[in-house]
């Protein structure tokens, strides 16, 4: 791991239980701009050269937490614009993140994310483009 990427998630470690537990989460913002990504099934390729992977999106806030499934982890909105949302989450026991995400079309975003899954770190850049339906 790069000295760059190890500073951005050690960085990172320090910031997001501050944020999460220091006031309430979601609550000063709506992510509107997820709610304007089309629905249906999308195809998520990494620009690491891993394998891509097709999701369904229903409110586009299934983009926020890539590698962390499950549900109920606590979300700390950082940005909230019109072409761009940042969020920070918790999933108590397995980690956290921090996801970025660009629109450049309805059909198509640019998401940057890192944080810890498991014990171990992750970080990863990716294109999304919606593919039609769910399948």
């Amino acid at each position: 791991m790069s000295n760059r990427k190890a500073l951005g998630i050690a960085a990172l470690a320090a910031i997001v239980p501050a944020a999460v537990f220091g006031g309430p989460a979601l609550a000063q913002s709506s992510l509107a701009m997820l709610d304007t990504l089309e629905r249906g099934g999308w195809e998520i390729r990494f620009r690491d050269g891993a394998a891509p992977r097709k999701i369904c999106v229903r409110s586009g806030r299934e983009l926020i937490q890539l590698r962390h499934s499950e549900s109920g982890c606590n979300r700390f909105v950082v940005e909230d614009g019109n072409s761009e949302v940042t969020v920070q989450y918790t999933c108590r026991g397995n980690g956290y993140g921090r996801t970025n995400i660009r629109k450049e079309g309805s059909n198509l975003v640019q998401i940057d994310s890192q944080g810890i899954v498991d014990g171990r770190p992750f970080q990863f850049s990716a294109e999304a483009r919606h593919t039609g339906s769910c399948r």
